[in-house]
């Protein structure tokens, strides 16, 4: 039987929902598809585009499966533009002429931004496609950091755009026409908390102005608000909302919506019965819809419809939660409370950071919606009782010390995952067919495949099921972190690639290759910026500093015990000063220094290494500080030398890679100044000897210390130190803190494993240590006399392909300054002469 063939015009995420809902549902083999893709990259995740920021890889964007191999009847044409619709002929004219029929059109052509008719609007860019995110990154490029870019609107895409904008190290503006920032989604006391929040984080906002006048300056645009407001800008991005692309349907004479789009009925089928629209260009019974989960249902709606089927639209949940900036958001259901009757019950913690407001029924019985701006963590549970009785009282269900929702109180035709329309009945029939973990859930459900928000609520449905979760890595690597340490250190594999060709499947992903890099660098001394290494480590651990709000890194010296001479402290002040970092004082006894570029990363550690100090790994999972009272050395009350032992253990452990950060404390008496027993490791001085106590430390749980020992000498001290933490590196879980790992093995056992040596490896986890001791490195020293490791180390694209790592003298002739990536050498020092 010869298929009949189906074109569709569009390849976003709802026109990859419909090739893909098409293909597993035609066992017949029914219909041939031809996609024609304006854009040159086939279906790539346009919900996550803001994460294209500095990965600057669109193949860490496209879907899966978005090249239908294993499907011969999928043709899918990228750069291809449809130009014209003959419907008389069921032919599609592209733009270079050829003609390709159809027995089934499909329109998926989405939306485009819009740009306000303002004279001079061609000065601005859009922020739609990943072309339009490569287009403001070379402005901003060539704009240079602390430039001003600007965001014509305030809502979900123009808060993404403003933070991307900050990641490019520009100063960013946002101008939003209405009283309050996402005024679709929150209502004055949500937006005026959002407001304080993003502008805390760097952000200027410009609430309940317009934008009245643009004009080219030499080099970017002046912005003219409606309150007299002038920005010069570097930059300008248009962020406003988006209209439906329907200029095909148009000239080919098919009906639009009163806003526009193509017009449908409830079987997402037009005015001709052979051609059908999905997804944002649709007007669905009128009404355009621009968020993914409906723009899904359509496309299932019409691949059942070319099967035979009668799939109707059944409505749209408009929920979204988002992290913008940093911010949760969250809005679902009747968020404004425009119910006749309905009643809000808000809960505003503006020191906290925090609001919730639920809107229920009159009698204060019925969940009709909600808005969570700060911590949206109840969202996944609190979205599908919309409609449904409450469980309790509304006030206790927001309140932090009330009532916390599981998944235990949805019933089973609760909708849990809205993008994809998964019930918590369709996860328990999942599980209940043998689906015994995330991976099996998502792939037979769909549920957590597209942003991801419900995947807490399928894990708690998980576990209250009774499965015994997988302690797999990640999809690539069915070992847990535990074995996968094991493998490496039993057959001294030491690259990436070849643990995964041997014990994993798949090329990796930002789960796996970190928790290897860990594990690379915890059995090993080579430096993490080694080429078989560079490409799995983490963001800060790329460039050996930390990563800012806008794009810039902090420098943080290692300071043993808190220890630094006067001349070192001189040298972090001119650094400061030349370089216009700002300087603040840490709670682990630090100096951090921030604002730095890229490329005066090395140039910094230059003056910090010559000046006998190294990298206090802030970055890393790993050893960071070791805090301490002046002890026995100058305070009345000490009995021990607090100083000496925080910078022996700190030199010791500097380096030490491990599944999470670590931090020491170590006081010179009772009076605990130095705060150890809320530290990984705490050391407390007594006139007995030194007190261990470990697990203690902050996060989402924050946990006191307990008494591991007591009354130790100074080698006794290091020796238990050396096994407990060996162990924690090679039995901790992936990101697992010390107190979670201290809770789940038990103080006893560890009393015996570390002090009792009750598995004879005492011996062994301390030649671990000193191995490691003997092999460590100053990182930052390390790329300092490396060129090639020095070249990563580039902010622009135009910036010279090879760093000089040579060294000239300043005109003072007395201090050496760095000549790098062409960059000019600091300003000279009055305090060098």
């Amino acid at each position: 039987m010869k298929r009949k063939h189906v074109v569709m015009v569009g390849h976003g995420m709802v026109g990859h929902k419909f090739v893909e809902t098409l293909q597993r549902n035609d066992s017949q083999g029914l219909w041939s598809v031809t996609v024609l893709c304006e854009e040159p990259l086939r279906a790539y995740d346009r919900v996550a585009l803001s994460s294209y920021v500095g990965a600057w890889d669109p193949a860490a964007l496209a879907l899966a499966g978005n090249d239908y191999a294993s499907d011969e009847a999928v043709t899918v044409r990228t750069g291809v533009r449809a130009a014209e619709i003959d419907r008389a002929r069921r032919v599609v004219r592209t733009a270079d002429g050829e003609e390709i029929g159809y027995d089934a059109l499909v329109l998926a052509t989405g939306s485009s931004p819009f740009v306000p008719p303002l004279p001079g609007h061609e000065l601005g860019h859009v922020y739609r496609t990943v072309a339009d995110l490569d287009a403001i990154r070379a402005a901003a490029e060539a704009a240079g950091p602390g430039a001003v870019g600007v965001v014509v609107g305030g809502g979900l895409l123009g808060l993404e755009a403003a933070n991307a904008l900050m990641l490019l190290g520009l100063k960013a503006h946002v101008v939003e026409h209405n009283p309050r920032l996402l005024p679709m989604q929150v209502d004055e006391g949500g937006g005026a908390l959002l407001k304080k929040l993003v502008t805390d984080l760097g952000l200027t906002v410009h609430t309940g102005v317009g934008t009245t006048e643009l004009s080219a300056l030499e080099k970017g645009v002046r912005v003219e608000l409606s309150d007299g407001t002038t920005l010069d800008a570097a930059l300008l991005v248009f962020s406003a909302g988006i209209r439906p692309r329907d200029e095909l349907a148009r000239a080919a004479g098919l009906p639009l919506g009163e806003r526009g789009g193509v017009l449908t009925d409830l079987s997402c089928r037009t005015e001709d019965p052979d051609v059908w629209a999905i997804g944002e260009c649709a007007a669905v019974d009128g009404r355009c819809y621009g968020l993914v989960a409906p723009g899904y249902t359509t496309a299932e709606i019409v691949a059942d419809r070319l099967l035979g089927g009668e799939a109707v639209f059944p409505g749209a949940d408009l929920s979204t939660k988002l992290k913008l900036m940093g911010v949760d958001v969250a809005s679902f259901g009747d968020a404004q409370g425009q119910t006749p009757g309905a009643l809000s019950v808000v809960l505003s913690d503006a020191a906290k950071g925090t609001y919730a407001k639920l809107v229920v029924t009159d009698d204060a019985k019925t969940l009709l919606g909600g808005i969570l701006v700060g911590d949206a963590s109840a969202y996944p549970t609190l979205r599908p009782l919309v409609g449904r009785a409450l469980p309790g009282d509304p006030a206790a269900l927001i309140s932090p010390a009330g009532e916390k929702l599981g998944a235990g109180a949805l019933p089973d035709d609760a909708e849990v995952c809205s993008c994809n329309a998964v019930t918590k009945g369709d996860i328990c029939a999942a599980i209940a067919a043998g689906a015994c973990d995330l991976a099996a859930i998502k792939g037979c459900t769909g549920a957590g495949t597209t942003c991801g928000g419900c995947l807490p609520t399928v894990k708690d449905i998980l576990e209250q099921s009774g499965v015994v979760m997988s302690k797999a890595l990640c999809e690539h690597f069915p070992q847990s972190r535990v074995e996968l340490f094991d493998i490496v250190q039993a057959t001294e594999t030491r690259t990436f690639s070849a643990l995964i060709t041997k014990y994993g499947k798949g090329s990796g992903c930002e789960i796996c290759k970190p928790a290897v890099a860990s594990i690379l660098a915890s059995t090993g001394s080579a430096h993490i910026l080694e080429p078989d290494q560079a490409a799995l480590q983490d963001s800060n651990d790329r460039f050996l500093a930390n990563i800012q709000k806008n794009g810039t890194y902090s420098v943080v010296p290692r300071m043993p015990g808190g220890e630094c001479t006067p001349e070192q402290l001189i040298v972090i002040g001119e650094v400061a000063r030349d370089f216009g970092l700002y300087t603040k004082v840490t709670g682990g006894q630090r100096i951090d220094l921030f604002g730095a570029r890229v490329e005066q990363l090395p140039l910094i550690w230059r003056r910090l290494v010559d000046a006998g100090m190294e990298s206090g790994q802030a970055y890393g999972k790993s050893l960071r500080t070791v805090k301490s009272c002046v002890g026995s050395t100058w305070c009345r009350y000490g009995v021990q030398d607090s100083v000496g032992m925080a910078v022996r253990l700190e030199t010791r452990y500097r380096g030490l890679r491990s599944p999470h950060k670590i931090k020491f404390g170590v006081s010179g008496c009772a009076r605990e100044c130095a705060e150890a027993r809320g530290k990984d490791v705490g050391v407390i001085a007594t006139e007995q000897g030194w007190n261990l106590y470990v697990g203690g430390n902050g996060g989402q749980t924050p946990a006191h210390a307990t008494l591991l020992a007591g009354g130790l000498d100074d080698a006794t001290l290091v020796s238990y130190i050396d096994r407990y933490l060996m162990l924690y590196v090679r039995t901790a879980d992936r990101l697992q803190r010390t107190s979670r790992w201290v809770q789940g093995r038990g103080l006893e056992d560890l009393q015996q494993v570390v002090c009792e040596d009750s598995l004879g490896i005492g011996a062994e986890l301390e030649a671990a240590m000193d191995a490691h001791v003997a092999g460590y490195r100053d990182e930052w020293a390390g790329v300092l006399e490396d060129p090639a490791k020095l070249a990563r180390f580039i902010s622009f694209v135009n910036a010279p392909e090879e760093a000089d790592p040579t060294v000239a003298f300043d005109d003072s002739g007395l201090r050496k300054v760095p000549v790098l990536l062409g960059m000019p050498a600091p300003r000279k020092s009055s305090q060098s002469q």
